[in-house]
């Protein structure tokens, strides 16, 4: 596999968004044998509730495509993970500008929208559902989708 070992991915909660992006990647490696390759986390650019698991609609929905949300827990960016992961994905250009803001100059480079690894939502940003009906939850999966799977299909031609 590619030299890429580790990934981080961002929303402003961590309560929805990049979880459900954890997710769906553990579960995309893990269909090509890679579940143990790359370590894979999410976070929240602000703190909004420490240790709390995602959001219900955003459990129901990951359930419903056969993800499992339930090991995640919200947690916020901590400047030690800027220089401990080698790709930090955000799901909006709000996050991303979020990101920049705080990481330190040698690791802005890893700073990227999940979506530009997209095929169908190619360089859209993933929209936070919160507020929506299950609709949007499942709109938002299927963004995350698309985002995790370029990048997977991107590590197996490194590979």
């Amino acid at each position: 596999m590619s030299g890429i070992r580790s990934i981080l991915f961002v929303c402003k909660a961590n309560l929805c968004r990049s979880p459900s992006a954890e997710a769906v990647m553990r579960a995309m490696l893990a269909s090509r044998g890679w579940g143990a390759s790359v370590e894979i986390d999410s976070a929240g650019t602000h703190e909004f509730r420490p240790g709390a698991q995602p959001h219900a609609a955003a459990m129901e929905a990951a359930a419903k495509r056969g993800y499992d949300l339930s090991a995640c827990a919200a947690r916020q960016v901590k400047a030690s993970d800027f220089d401990h992961y080698d790709m930090i994905l955000a799901m909006d250009k709000s996050n991303v500008e979020d990101l920049r803001r705080l990481a330190p100059t040698r690791c802005k480079q890893k700073i990227e929208l999940l979506l530009d690894y997209g095929d169908q939502f190619y360089g859209e940003e993933v929209p936070d559902p919160i507020g929506g009906d299950a609709k949007a939850f499942q709109r938002v999966l299927e963004m995350i989708e698309d985002g995790c799977g370029g990048l997977v299909q991107l590590l197996v031609r490194a590979a």
